[in-house]
Order: structure tokens, then sequence, then C-alpha cells
């Protein structure tokens, strides 16, 4: 069985990402390959992150796999469909099989079919790609209808939707993510010379328990489970051992929502002399001194705590439920006890005005994160957010051409207000924190940027 993974994504093509130069290990298709080894079907994975769109066709000319599995988000749907149109227009790759999987997959089935996959997975992949590769080893052709979770073409070319798969109760029984299929140098060194730290990405949960709005959860649902802190420790104990990384990444939602499980994790850290920094991801709601305490003696470095706006308004539209002042007293705690501060702004959400923007640059000059990033609200299809605004929609374009992220719908102000919006909101909180720090030279220099920006929004409001 000739099995070859890979994702699409290309940084040499990715302006904005090349200035921020943060790549993340395409941690997925590891976990799916070390999967699909441990059933034993071989298999090589294509990171296409440091190459090309030429070196992939090369290699996939040359491979010329029966089943290529692709990994498929917003930012690579794109450059999948390029793909796919490269293997249906190249005789040699006629009998290849092309499965879909990842978090853009489930809600575009139709239109990921039309478009040349054979297969999709939905929800988790490790189980359905095991038994796709076993159906394939028997037979060119086999009956798929048996293998759940998938979506496919009969012989008739009708695409058949099988029974749901039922989520990995016991996530424990994951082997780590074979991470010896890429070369992971290429990102330390990365991440290295640009930021000054190596980062190695790792994953301790699947699923998110809350409901906010704007969030896709296409591949483990609305749920919640949790790898052992003993295996999380084996692991990180792995990663150092092999690779030396400055820090690890922890992808996970929320890191803190068990406490019992921070506990213990802090607790075999302490007992391994586990030295290794990490940084987290997780909701104001979910911490307090305790947990601040535990996150300082298990090795975190920095936290990222949600907020998405200084309003509570529009933080209650979204169903984010917690409380911005929370999520203030968290950051100035968090930075008290010795670990660096980030949270995420998210401005142009349906029915945001002036005044919640000006709340999000005082919530955002008083708390006096160390980090922050801004984004403007885009609706991604499955999610409550795209049901709420569906019916605005001002620009759809064309789906093979474009990704949710092109859609606009009516707001308050224009699209463009939102550009300039970022732009007042960053010039103010700068503003801001060179007041605080005395660098009275870059002070007027923000003050004409955010008043500039105001022009600008004033303007798009008029036009």
């Amino acid at each position: 069985m000739n099995i070859l993974l890979t994702h699409g994504y290309f940084l040499e093509e990715d302006e904005k990402e090349k200035l921020i130069m943060k790549p993340y290990v395409p941690l997925g298709i590891l976990y799916i390959s070390a999967w699909l080894s441990r059933n034993g079907f071989e298999n090589e994975v294509f990171d296409s992150t440091f190459s090309s769109f030429e070196k992939l066709k090369t290699k996939l000319t040359e491979k010329r796999p029966e089943i290529l599995g692709i990994y498929v988000n917003l930012m690579t749907k794109l450059n999948v469909l390029r793909i796919m149109e490269f293997i249906r227009n190249t005789p040699a790759l006629s009998h290849t099989r092309i499965v879909l999987g990842g978090p853009e997959v489930k809600n575009h089935v139709a239109n990921f079919m039309n478009h040349g996959a054979d297969i999709i997975v939905l929800g988790e992949g490790e189980e359905s790609m095991a038994e796709i590769a076993a159906a394939f080893s028997k037979s060119a052709d086999p009956d798929l209808s048996g293998i759940a979770g998938i979506a496919w073409k009969n012989k008739s070319g009708e695409t058949i939707m099988n029974e749901p798969r039922q989520l990995l109760k016991e996530v424990d029984a994951l082997p780590f993510p074979d991470r010896s299929k890429i070369d992971l140098h290429l990102y330390l060194d990365a991440w290295k010379k640009h930021h000054g730290q190596s980062t190695i990405s790792v994953s301790t949960m699947r699923g998110c328990p809350y409901t906010c709005k704007w969030c896709s959860r296409a591949v483990y649902g609305l749920s919640y489970r949790r790898r052992s802190p003993e295996l999380v420790a084996d692991e990180m104990e792995h990663i150092r051992e092999k690779y030396k990384p400055d820090m690890i990444w922890f992808v996970d939602d929320v890191f803190t929502i068990s406490h019992k499980w921070l506990r213990e994790f802090a607790d075999e850290i302490e007992k391994r002399k586990l030295e290794l920094p990490y940084e987290i991801i997780t909701r104001a709601d979910r911490m307090n001194e305790e947990v601040i305490d535990l996150l300082v003696k298990s090795g975190c470095r920095r936290v990222w705590i949600g907020a998405e706006s200084g309003s509570q308004k529009i933080i209650d539209a979204m169903d984010r439920r917690v409380d911005v002042k929370q999520v203030s007293d968290m950051i100035r705690l968090s930075q008290q006890k010795g670990i660096q501060a980030g949270t995420f702004i998210m401005l142009g959400y349906p029915g945001e005005t002036q005044k919640d923007i000006r709340e999000t640059i005082r919530h955002l000059v008083s708390s006096d994160p160390d980090l922050y990033t801004i984004t403007v609200a885009y609706p991604i299809k499955g999610t409550p957010l795209y049901e709420e605004v569906e019916s605005r929609f001002i620009q759809q374009p064309d789906w093979a051409k474009s990704t949710d992220r092109d859609i606009d719908f009516e707001r308050s102000f224009p699209r463009k207000y939102y550009d300039y919006a970022v732009r007042w909101v960053y010039n103010e909180v700068a503003f801001s924190k060179s007041r605080k720090n005395g660098h009275w030279m870059k002070m007027p220099i923000h003050k004409l940027k955010s008043l500039a920006a105001r022009g600008g929004m004033f303007l798009s409001k008029m036009m």
C-alpha cells in the first residue's frame, strides 16, 4: 500500500506569514502517520511548509501514491484544490485516491467532491484512515459503506454519507505524532532565528466544551478528552532528549480547563525534574492564583488569555461566557507571578459600535498585556456566527477561488472601517505604553497615526 500524506501549506507563498515567521508542525497528519504505522501501513509524509508546489508535483509523479491523504483547513483550502486539479489532469496519477480531512471539509463535502476528492474523512481521522487503507489493500475498488465517519463516491458517482464515527474515548491510546517523518529542525531553526527561541508544538487534549459562536468544532466536536499527565510528560522528555527545543507550545484550546489535571501535571513535571519552559492558551474563568502558581511550578513562561473584546456586551454576544474584568485581573496576576501574558482581540463582530471599540482600547490599556493580536471577524461555515449573519452576506465570492475569510456581511460599519479601527487600537495602545515607559519621542508619532486612523474610520463610514 503506497500512502502519501501532506497538507498543502507553502510558507514561501504566504507573505504575511513570512513576516510573522511562526511555522507550526502539521501535528494532525503526524498523528495519522503514527496511527497508520501502528496498524501496519507504511506511509510517507510530504511536509509542504518549507517546500513548494512544484516539488510536491514532482513527488507525486515519482511516488504515484495509491492513497493521497491531505489535511485541509482555511489557510490551505485553495492550495488543496490546486493539488487535486493537478492530480486529476495527470494521467500517471489516475489511480490515486484522494482522501481529504481536517476542519475545512465537513461543511463543504459536495464542493470538495465536485473538485476531485474521492473520500472525505469527517471528524477525527486516525481510525477512518486505517480502515480506508485496509480496504484498499484488499481491493482497488473496495466497498466503503462499512467505514464510519466518511463521505465517498459509489460506482454511479453518487456521494454517500456513512454513519458518523464515534470520537476516541481514550486519547491515551494515541501514539505520539511521528515527528521523524519531517525535518523538524527547519521549524526549530526558523523560530530560533526570528524569535530567539526554538519551539515544538504538543497537544494534550482534544475538543473544547465551550460554545463561542465564531469557533469551528468541525473535527473534535463539543467535547473534552485529555491525555494523562504521565503520557504528556513522557512526550516532553522524548522531545527534550531528541530535539532539545527551548520551549514547548501547547496547542490546546483551554490548557487549564481541569485544575485536577493541572495539579497532577505540575507534580509529574516536578517529580521528573523536567525543566522545559512552555506556552499555553486558556480562559480567564479557568484561572485563579492557585492555577497560576501551578503554571509557574510546571514551567509555563507565557499564557494567552482569550478576551476577544473589551466590551462585555460583545463578549456576551459571542457567547464567550467570561467577564472582561476577570480577563484583566488574570493578565495582571500572571505578570505579577512572572508569566508573560498575551491576549486576543476581535473587531467587527455583529453589533459592535465605536463605543465598544473604545472599551476595547481601555481594556488593553488597563490590563496592559505583554502581547496581543487583533483580527477582524469573519464567519466560518458551520459555526453559529455563520448562521447568524448568512442572510446579511454582502459578498460571497466563488467558492473555488476564495475562503470564508473573504465573506463580508452587513456590520455596524463598512468592512474598510475595521481596517482603520485596527490601526486606531494599535496606536492608542502604543501611545499609552510609550507614555508609561517614558518613550516621549514615540508618543506624537503614535498619536498622529491614531488620528489618521480615526479619519479613515470617519471617511469609510461616510462613504
